[in-house]
């Protein structure tokens, strides 16, 4: 079925009246000047009929219809103009943003109520993302206080009954920290918190500080090539566990002896190279989608790494993406232009 927009049918409108108004002009003119049907066929009548009809009708019609029309057209888009500007503020809102609603102000009246429902929806939608953000916090925080009681009495157990036993503990907590975290990227993102210039290359270092211990623990390396000072605006802390999630990943499909190489720049992107099969861009598109996990993923994995790498660079206005052929999951970032 097409649909028809409003300018268009106002435009058929204004011709409809413009028609009808010019046939009863003719009825009256007609009558008028004892016009009759058979008149149009009297040759020596016809031309005082045209001089007539000419004069008092379709002179007056032109003279009137065409800056009608002009003025009626720029009438109609003048006032469909706020509309095509609601869209614009609709379409330029960011992703994750919270609390957006249509200014009502500059809106034709009769668009004001769909507008007014438009925005009831929106509140509806953003109380039920709270709710289950607070949900997720409150269940992640609840499941920490026995965990780490039930950590502690696996010191009264026998090594090798409490060892499988802690693997599994280790899971939990690990499941429970990405639920938090994910609950956090999405309260600060609605209450806009501010962000801070960060150095990527200063990122790099500290985490890759940080997780070298483990690396080493499991007889690999990590690498970090690159010294450009470049900068981004975010939250530190939100972007490290980006970082630290992809070294991680990367460090499980690492062979023994290999070695995880950050590359940062030369722009805003950090690149974590690993030596393992490579991802796909069709296996990250599925990875990134929560509870989602490789076939390559260990079994300490949450299933929610790459979901919670995707979410905090999609609120700091960047992407992860993967390079297969160069072994590569890179990290895009906006630059800091302030």
């Amino acid at each position: 079925m097409r649909r028809s927009s409003i300018s268009r049918q106002l435009t058929q409108g204004l011709a409809l009246v413009g028609l009808v108004g010019t046939l009863l002009l003719f009825l009256f003119v007609a009558i008028e000047y004892g016009m009759t049907f058979s008149t149009f066929f009297d040759r020596e009548a016809l031309p005082r009929v045209i001089h007539e009809l000419s004069e008092h009708v379709l002179m007056p019609v032109l003279v009137l219809i065409v800056p009608m029309t002009l003025a009626a057209r720029w009438v109609i888009r003048r006032s469909l103009a706020p509309l095509a500007d609601a869209a614009e503020r609709v379409d330029a809102a960011p992703e994750m943003a919270r609390g957006f609603r249509i200014e009502t102000g500059q809106l034709p009246l009769e668009a004001v109520p769909f507008a007014d429902s438009v925005n009831a929806l929106l509140a509806r939608l953003d109380r039920a993302a709270g709710d289950q953000e607070a949900f997720a916090a409150d269940v992640a925080h609840e499941l920490r206080t026995p965990l780490t009681l039930l950590a502690l009495e696996m010191d009264r157990l026998d090594p090798d009954t409490a060892a499988p036993l802690r693997r599994d503990i280790a899971h939990m907590r690990r499941l429970v920290d990405q639920l938090m975290l994910l609950a956090q990227i999405d309260a600060d993102n609605a209450a806009q918190m501010p962000q801070t210039p960060i150095d990527l290359a200063e990122l790099a270092a500290d985490v890759a500080g940080r997780l070298a211990p483990l690396a080493v623990s499991q007889d690999r390396l990590i690498a970090v090539e690159g010294k450009a000072a470049q900068c981004v605006r975010g939250r530190r802390e939100a972007l490290a566990a980006a970082l630290r999630n992809l070294i991680e990943n990367a460090l499980r499909v690492t062979p023994a002896g290999g070695t995880v190489t950050l590359r940062v720049g030369p722009d805003a992107t950090i690149a974590v190279c690993d030596e393992g099969e490579g991802l796909s861009r069709e296996q990250l598109d599925q990875l990134v989608r929560r509870h989602r996990r490789g076939d390559h993923a260990s079994v300490d994995g949450a299933g929610l790494g790459l979901a919670i790498v995707a979410r905090i660079m999609a609120a700091h206005g960047g992407s992860v993406t993967a390079e297969p052929e160069h072994r590569v999951v890179r990290l895009q970032f906006a630059p800091d232009t302030k």
